[in-house]
C-alpha cells in the first residue's frame, strides 16, 4: 500500500531564511515554490523524497494555525506524508483500522517561478489516533522535478526519519501492523535504548525509545525527532559545510557497520540532523 515517503513538512517563521538554510545544507536549489491562503511553501526534491518548508503569511485561519504550531512546538518537523499507489484503497484500509481518515481531496499546486502545475490526491489519518504525529497519504499524478545541485558534495537523499516514543510496543503496532511497513530491525542497547527500523521504499522510518530521555512525558504521544541524510563523500560534505560557517561535528564511525556519520548542529531550523555515508559494498 505505502510505496515510500513522499515528503516531510518543516514549519519555519521566515520562508526566505528557511530556504537559505536548506540551500546551504543540501547544496541544492528549490524545485518548487508556491503560495496558498495563509502559507508559503518551498520544496526541495531529492532522489527519494522531498523536503517541504512552510511559513505563515497574512492573517488567515491557516496562517494563525501555523503560527500557533510554531509558538507551541518551535520551528521544525511538523508532519510526514507517505506515498501510495492507490489512495482510495489506502483510505479504505485506514477506515477499517479505525484511523478515521479525512475525505480524499484533489489538490493542485502552481510553481511561482515557472507557472507549471502539479496535481495529487491526499488524505490524513486522525492525529489523535496516530499517537500525535501528523501523518498524510498522497497519490501523485505527476513526478516532481529534482532540485539541481549548486556545488560539489550535495545531499543525495534521506536515509532515516526518526520518531521518538515512550511506548515502543504501541508505536511498533502503528507503523508495522496498522500502516503495513516492514520491520527490518528491532534491537535494544543499554546506551541507545530500543531501536526499531521500518522499511519505507528505500529509506527507513526509525522509531526510538531512548533510556532516561523524556521521562514523565505522555506515553500516548510520539514526536517527529530528526532526519538522517545520505551523502556520497562525508569528508567533502563536511568541508563544504564548515566553509559555509555551519557548526558540525567531526566524522565518526556509525552504529551500523559500514557507515560513517556526523552531526549537524546548526542551520537546520531546529531539526536534529545527521549526515551518513555508506561504504561501497564489495563485489564478490
Amino acid at each position: 500500500m505505502i510505496t515510500g515517503l513522499d515528503h516531510v513538512v518543516v514549519l519555519v517563521n521566515d520562508i526566505k531564511a528557511g530556504q537559505a538554510a536548506y540551500q546551504t545544507l543540501l547544496a541544492r536549489v528549490p524545485s518548487w515554490q508556491s503560495s496558498t491562503e495563509g502559507g508559503q511553501t518551498v520544496l526541495f526534491t531529492l532522489d527519494n523524497m522531498s523536503l517541504e518548508l512552510m511559513a505563515p503569511v497574512g492573517a488567515s485561519e491557516t496562517a494563525e494555525r501555523i503560527r500557533g504550531a510554531i509558538k507551541t512546538q518551535g520551528e521544525g518537523l511538523a508532519s510526514i506524508c507517505f506515498r501510495v499507489g492507490d489512495i482510495a484503497k489506502m483510505h479504505r484500509r485506514l477506515d477499517r483500522l479505525a484511523l478515521q481518515p479525512d475525505p480524499i481531496v484533489d489538490v493542485e499546486s502552481r510553481d511561482a517561478a515557472s507557472g507549471a502545475t502539479l496535481h495529487w490526491k491526499r488524505t490524513r489519518a486522525a492525529t489523535e489516533l496516530t499517537r500525535g504525529v501528523r501523518i498524510f497519504f498522497l497519490e501523485p499524478a505527476e513526478e516532481r522535478a529534482r532540485s539541481a545541485a549548486t556545488s560539489a558534495a550535495p545531499i543525495l537523499g534521506l536515509d532515516h526519519v526518526v520518531v521518538s516514543t515512550q511506548d515502543p510496543e504501541r508505536a511498533a503496532a502503528l507503523y508495522g501492523a496498522r500502516l503495513g511497513l516492514d520491520m527490518a530491525l528491532d534491537r535494544t542497547h543499554q546506551d541507545w535504548g530500543r531501536l526499531m527500523f521500518f522499511r519505507c521504499g528505500d529509506l527507513i522510518v526509525e522509531v526510538v525509545c531512548r533510556p532516561g530521555k523524556d521521562a514523565g512525558t505522555d506515553k500516548a504521544h510520539d514526536k517527529l525527532w530528526g532526519l538522517s541524510w545520505r551523502v556520497a563523500d562525508i569528508d567533502a560534505t563536511r568541508a563544504r559545510l564548515v566553509s559555509a560557517g555551519i557548526d558540525v561535528s567531526g566524522v565518526r564511525i556509525g552504529r551500523k557497520p559500514g557507515t560513517r556519520v556526523m552531526t549537524v548542529r546548526g542551520g537546520t531550523c531546529g531539526i536534529q540532523t545527521l549526515l551518513l555515508e555508506r561504504s561501497p559494498r564489495e563485489v564478490s
